[in-house]
């Protein structure tokens, strides 16, 4: 590597709005220094790219904290890319090598349609948190911390399972294209939560129900999800959904 920083090949997945067939472009980047995220190392990308007259990449981003789950793409075959327990806005250069080729698509699922480039439609997502995501009762202002008796290893499961951010990566990686790690965390954190209870019998039948007709995939046990998951949702979750379902099914 030179003073300068590194030389990185890039393969990228072009693809017009709507239904327009997209291709893989080659792009190179050099001075790209080890400190720089991946993003950032685009956005110089796209400062090239703007300024030789050719149209940006589009691709998704907002915090860059690896807390709004939006920066998802597929990094030489792995959604986030091949290094654990990150989102792609937390990627450092330095994880690569000078004159690496890397491919860089989008999440690649059905129920995720290509906007543009690298960026996809993830509202599946909204409409299935919609249907059952979500308590009704009245909780008013912040009650006081004893004042609901929840034991230290429900609150930590459910914190566990709240800790997803709802990137999609479960549904990239998955060969069935599975939401089942999304939905099983939001069902997961509120079943373990006193605030959770009055909706429980309904909101794993209803929040099921729309991920099916979403046109999701099923789950078939292979691990990937929670191999990819930034945040390390656990695949537990997907065992308490399928009981959640089942008690669901036999109080309806």
């Amino acid at each position: 590597m030179s003073d300068k920083g590194m030389t990185i090949h890039l393969k990228i997945w072009r693809q017009a709005r709507g239904a327009a067939s997209g291709k893989f472009v080659d792009y190179t980047v050099k001075n790209v220094l080890a400190e720089m995220s991946f993003l950032e190392m685009l956005d110089i990308l796209n400062e090239e790219l703007v300024q030789k007259g050719e149209e940006a990449v589009e691709f998704d981003n907002d915090c860059r904290e690896g807390i709004c789950g939006t920066c998802g793409m597929v990094i030489s075959g792995v959604a986030h890319g091949p290094y654990a327990a990150s989102t792609t806005c937390e990627i450092r250069m330095r994880q690569f090598k000078d004159g690496d080729t890397l491919t860089v698509e989008p999440f690649r699922a059905k129920p995720f349609p290509i906007i543009k480039d690298l960026v996809v439609d993830r509202s599946a997502f909204d409409r299935i948190q919609q249907e059952g995501g979500f308590v009704t009762m009245n909780v008013g202002s912040a009650p006081d911390g004893n004042a609901f008796p929840i034991s230290k290893e429900h609150a930590d499961k459910a914190m566990d399972a709240a800790a997803c951010i709802g990137c999609g990566a479960c549904v990239a990686a998955c060969p069935n294209a599975s939401a089942a790690l999304f939905v099983s965390a939001k069902i997961s954190q509120l079943s373990w939560l006193p605030q959770g209870e009055p909706e429980r019998g309904r909101r794993s039948l209803a929040m099921v129900a729309q991920m099916d007709d979403e046109g999701f995939g099923d789950c078939s046990n292979h691990g990937e999800c929670e191999a990819v998951c930034p945040k390390e949702i656990s695949i537990e979750n997907i065992a308490r959904m399928r009981r959640e379902f089942v008690k669901g099914a036999l109080k309806g």
